[in-house]
């Protein structure tokens, strides 16, 4: 006999499900003015594009619907439409109706950082897979260089009004730069003042506000600052949290704004602040302007990195009842990893040499000398010493254990690892950036033999030989690297068993 209490809790997770975010912020009278999402649809009848993504090789671009209204995103469109190239997301529309889609956002005022004066990067479209009650979607993986942004929008809050907004983030996926936003920006992406910000920050920055631990944390950025309540500098109420899913809740009206959160695929939210505006000039009453950025600062400062899957802006404050019942539709879509490797499989634990598979080059191997890491000619009558600088071992990603690492064979403890997107060895010195930049996700050769090795912290980047030297080379960029031809030929290598 199945158990009643259980009957009862599969019917609420499909009501909660049914509902959408959207229909339960509107049922408590703070209607979403924007929603966004690359993984589902946001209110219960929505079957419209969740986003557009571009191809790598002939520019084509596609939109992406939920499988069925109120859904998850029809991730196998994408899969097919991108099969053998490359593809981005370049529009992430706006379900409200109000148009507030997210586009690539323009140069601002920040002057440093990845792309600096430059119109910024838009992420992979494949480079952050999950899961949402089994079914495959995408997020949107935010690189140091990727950002998004809406200067015109309709309905957003602006000066003192009241406004809220939650992201479903990846809360392992972060950094100190600054800064991985969602949220309510200056409409001319310079910094304008303090308080001319109110959007969602998730990282671990220390320069401006901090919770307690050494983070990340959920906070509000409200310009010329990272807040984390009402002291400028620390709120040992703000948690260090590091879920896998994190729901980040920001909400503010005139004198009073709070910080909640939660692990995004079970329980329930937590306040981790609640009161009145900072202790800091310019921030009571505030002076929003009422953009839109993901993944940036209110500047364009573009130096931080992060994952996005959901979020919403309303109009009005929600309730903490409101939140928590769209917390409980969170939880209820069931958000988990999936995969983030295919192709012939390169096994941890294994010892492997890497060929190219281009016309000219069917014979080079990657291999290195000293740090620098170049392809070389190696066959069985190589000397002993070519074929160890040729041969790696494979050990789970040092930055993410769901991808992998490659240990060299002859110079134990250092690993192949990029910097300014060129590929090098060097010592492991076990720093967060280090490791990071020494993972990769083996995937599908992209010209059909073998695998296209992709940085982990840039998956619009893959390992690739041009002129014999080594790079994380993206499809179409602004370095020579980078350059459209034979790039599907020149991210492909054989994988065999090691030389040595």
């Amino acid at each position: 006999m199945f158990p009643f209490a259980s009957l009862i809790a599969l019917c609420l997770a499909a009501t909660l499900v049914a509902a959408g975010p959207c229909d339960i912020y509107a049922s408590g009278g703070t209607p979403c003015v924007a929603a966004h999402s690359t993984t589902r649809a946001l209110f219960s009848a929505f079957s419209g594009s969740l986003y557009q993504v571009k191809r790598g090789s002939d520019g084509a671009t596609t939109n992406i619907a939920p499988l069925s209204a109120g859904g998850v995103a029809n991730a196998a469109a994408q899969d097919s439409f991108c099969s053998g190239t490359t593809c981005l997301i370049t529009t992430i529309f706006d379900q409200s109706g109000r148009g507030n889609h997210l586009t690539a956002a323009p140069p601002g005022g920040a002057a440093s950082g990845p792309n600096a004066g430059g119109v910024d990067d838009t992420a992979a479209a494949d480079g952050a897979p999950v899961t949402l009650n089994g079914q495959k979607a995408y997020g949107v993986f935010v690189s140091p260089g990727t950002g998004y942004r809406n200067d015109a929008t309709n309905g957003i809050a602006v000066g003192d009004a009241a406004e809220g907004m939650y992201a479903v983030l990846d809360g392992t996926h972060f950094n100190g730069g600054c800064c991985f936003d969602y949220g309510n920006g200056e409409t001319s992406a310079r910094d304008t003042g303090n308080g001319h910000m109110e959007a969602i920050y998730f990282g671990n920055s220390g320069v401006w506000g901090t919770g307690s631990g050494s983070g990340p944390w959920i906070m509000a950025d409200l310009e010329n600052g990272l807040f984390s309540g009402l002291n400028v500098k620390n709120n040992p109420a703000d948690p260090t949290i590091t879920n896998r899913f994190i729901t980040a809740v920001v909400k503010g009206q005139p004198n009073n704004w709070s910080i909640r959160g939660g692990n995004a695929a079970s329980g329930s939210l937590s306040t981790f602040y609640s009161g009145a505006r900072p202790n800091a000039s310019g921030y009571n009453p505030m002076h929003k302007e009422g953009a839109i950025i993901l993944g940036i600062g209110g500047d364009n400062s573009i130096s931080a990195q992060g994952t996005f899957y959901e979020g919403v802006m309303t109009s009005g404050f929600p309730s903490e009842a409101t939140e928590n019942s769209v917390q409980a539709n969170i939880v209820a879509a069931r958000y988990a990893t999936t995969s983030m490797t295919s192709g012939p499989a390169i096994s941890v634990g294994s010892h492997v040499s890497l060929r190219a598979t281009t016309a000219c080059c069917t014979t080079r191997f990657i291999a290195h000398t000293g740090s620098a890491v170049n392809t070389q000619v190696v066959s069985s009558s190589s000397a002993s010493a070519l074929k160890l600088q040729a041969s790696w071992n494979v050990v789970a990603g040092l930055g993410n254990s769901a991808c992998v690492s490659f240990e060299s064979r002859d110079t134990p403890g250092s690993f192949l690892r990029h910097a300014n997107f060129v590929l090098l060895v060097n010592a492991n010195d076990n720093s967060k950036q280090f490791k990071e930049d020494a993972t990769f996700c083996p995937k599908v050769g992209l010209n059909g033999q073998g695998n296209s090795i992709r940085a982990w912290g840039y998956p619009t980047r893959s390992f690739r030989h041009f002129n014999n030297s080594l790079f994380v080379a993206s499809n179409g960029g602004p370095n020579t690297f980078d350059t459209t031809s034979t790039y599907n030929d020149d991210v492909s290598f054989v994988v065999s068993t090691a030389f040595a």
